[in-house]
């Protein structure tokens, strides 16, 4: 399980949006999430990070 960056809610890696950021896979639980994090991306970065 990863958690979206943007709002923290759990996502199934399997199946959801996902962006590379500085060598890094983020997953997203909806397209408006990935779509803020690809707006401003240092925003998110550490807050909530894939492990």
């Amino acid at each position: 399980m990863a958690k979206d960056p943007v709002c923290g809610m759990n996502v199934d890696e399997k199946g959801s949006a996902k962006a590379q950021y500085k060598g890094k896979s983020y997953y997203f639980c909806s397209p408006t999430c990935q779509w803020a994090f690809d707006r401003d991306p240092e925003r998110f970065v550490g807050k909530n990070p894939k492990s």
